[in-house]
């Protein structure tokens, strides 16, 4: 009976650590030419969204989106790639462009060009000169790397984090399939004294042709770049019921309270596959909701 009654307890916290990922859920978006009506009509202005900065269009399409998104009762949050700022004057503008606009939350990257185009090779150079300029921003996300950066040494990423983390408000990850990695990895950056709260990045319910169509292209965007230069990662995808983001979101639920847990939410890549998305994120609300009811 005593061991009965620990597996619904323990059913019941799963269920409840993974309900709360879902409360918490934020979509990242790339700025196309339908992103804004998609978005208009798939996402509720519940939803948080961060838009990233594709190299074919720069960083004024992303801002402009932005823009536009916050005018329409969304609360985004742009991407900011240091190596597209060119000296402290241009983030200056920036920064008082978004200041203007009301925008209070900003992703602050390194960004994907081979070489900076001016004074900033990686983000925590553009968060000292966002510092510099006092930018008004509540929230300022940064990177985190549960299984590393294959063109960075581990002990290279593990300097950054901690110089970053000062200036930030929240980590938003890249992405990783091991919930245990994800999880393990959160709690060793806290014991290390990076106390900021985690999101997981995880893929959405993509659609695998539209996956491959974006990750052949050049210049969309963070994470299509990021699946480009992971193939391993990308044959995830590809592979019939090689991937779904709820077998993920709930093996994080279970590895949450297995560590300290400063995971606070999930950060979906949506690949503007926003209806999908969005169906997925109303279908597994219903279900912890269910869950936690049972209790």
């Amino acid at each position: 009976m005593t061991n009965s009654r620990e597996e619904v307890a323990d059913g019941s916290r799963r269920r409840s650590d993974l309900a709360e990922l879902v409360r918490n859920i934020s979509y990242e978006v790339m700025p196309f030419k339908k992103t804004e009506q998609d978005v208009l009509t798939h996402v509720p202005t519940t939803v948080p969204l961060t838009v990233t900065v594709t190299e074919a269009k720069g960083m004024d399409t992303t801002l402009d989106l932005t823009e536009r998104l916050l005018r329409l009762g969304y609360c985004v949050a742009p991407h900011l790639p240091a190596r597209l700022f060119i000296d402290a004057a241009h983030v200056q503008d920036v920064v008082a462009r978004l200041g203007e606009s009301g925008v209070k939350s900003v992703f602050v990257i390194g960004g994907d060009a081979p070489e900076p185009v001016g004074a900033f090779p990686d983000a925590y150079s553009l968060l000292q000169a966002m510092e510099a300029a006092h930018h008004p921003f509540q929230e300022v996300g940064i990177g985190g790397y549960p299984e590393g950066h294959g063109a960075i040494p581990q002990e290279a990423i593990e300097l950054a984090l901690k110089q970053k983390a000062p200036l930030a408000t929240r980590v938003l990850t890249q992405i990783c399939f091991d919930a245990t990695t994800t999880s393990a990895w959160a709690a060793r950056i806290a014991a290390a004294g990076v106390e900021l709260p985690v999101y997981v990045g995880i893929p959405g319910p993509v659609n695998r042709q539209k996956l491959m169509r974006i990750s052949a292209g050049l210049g969309l965007g963070q994470s299509a770049r990021f699946l480009q230069k992971q193939q391993s990662l990308l044959w995830r995808f590809l592979l019939p019921g090689g991937y779904h983001p709820t077998k993920l979101a709930k093996r994080l639920g279970t590895a949450l309270p297995k560590v300290r847990n400063n995971i606070r939410g999930l950060h979906i890549f949506t690949f503007n596959e926003l209806r999908r998305t969005e169906a997925w994120r109303q279908e597994l609300l219903a279900s912890a909701a269910e869950g936690s009811d049972r209790r």
